[in-house]
């Protein structure tokens, strides 16, 4: 870490580059599809989009709101390569910020502003390495010491609940954590019930409601989901439609045939899951 992120006046000068090429890396996206598509560049260089996100409510940005929806197809190549490389660039200069902070032991506003942009925007890049640690920080380091405001907690401490219940699959402590943060978000406990009654129905009815933070967190969720979804539909149904499927599961066809191992068979627009067999 270099020394001179050890002083107050280069740590700020530091974030407003950063938040400078954030902003320039949203702007060059345009839409919020492709924000989003942008976003996920980290996983997408590794490997190909399996699943198609639900819609959230808002728009992301560098504030506080963000919008996903269904990515293009889109086969990895140099422009994703240059885009991930870009994004990372961000989020390592974000945890060269975090160190200078931790180092020079600052507990005050501008700590508090950039553990909480670190947070989001490491969310909307899936990057846990990055996000779980910060949240842990600013709620448990920072906060005693220099109080968040009771909105900047809730919000904290609802996405370190999601994150544990949805990426972790560990329900007993996040609903641990919603009562050491006395967590009273009620579409955040409305998730914790959807998982523990494993409803998917609900699940995927708030996921699309949720902000684009937390609908991202959702996401980790996703194949658990959609796994018992087809179980049931497997277990209670001879046949669906098309659509509904896709809905409820958040995939396409072509997805859960090739990664889903789905072996129904597709009629035009109906799904027949099982054949009647006649006597």
């Amino acid at each position: 870490m270099p020394h001179r992120l050890l002083h107050h006046k280069s740590q700020e000068s530091f974030y407003a580059v950063i938040v400078d090429r954030y902003m320039t890396f949203c702007s060059d996206a345009g839409q919020g599809d492709e924000l989003l598509r942008r976003f996920s560049s980290l996983r997408i260089v590794d490997e190909a989009p399996q699943s198609r996100p639900i819609v959230p409510a808002g728009t992301p940005g560098p504030s506080r709101s963000a919008r996903s929806a269904a990515p293009v197809v889109h086969h990895p190549g140099a422009e994703d390569a240059a885009v991930a490389q870009g994004l990372s660039d961000i989020l390592a200069a974000l945890r060269k910020l975090r160190e200078g902070i931790v180092a020079s032991k600052r507990v005050d506003d501008f700590a508090a502003q950039v553990y909480l942009f670190c947070i989001r925007v490491a969310i909307l890049a899936r990057q846990p390495e990055s996000y779980h640690p910060a949240m842990l920080h600013l709620l448990r380091a920072i906060h005693p010491r220099h109080a968040l405001t009771s909105v900047e907690r809730a919000e904290v401490a609802g996405y370190l609940v999601l994150d544990a219940a949805c990426r972790r699959k560990q329900a007993g402590e996040a609903m641990a954590l919603c009562h050491e943060y006395g967590v009273r978000d009620a579409e955040v406990r409305a998730v914790l019930r959807a998982l523990i009654r494993r409803n998917y129905v609900l699940f995927r009815r708030l996921q699309r409601h949720m902000d684009g933070y937390k609908a991202r967190l959702m996401e980790w969720a996703d194949r658990d989901v959609r796994i018992h979804t087809l179980k049931c539909l497997g277990k209670a149904y001879h046949s669906v439609g098309l659509g509904f499927l896709e809905d409820v599961t958040a995939s396409t066809w072509t997805s859960l045939t090739g990664n889903d191992d789905v072996g129904w068979d597709l009629e035009e627009d109906k799904v027949v899951i099982r054949r009647v067999k006649r006597r």
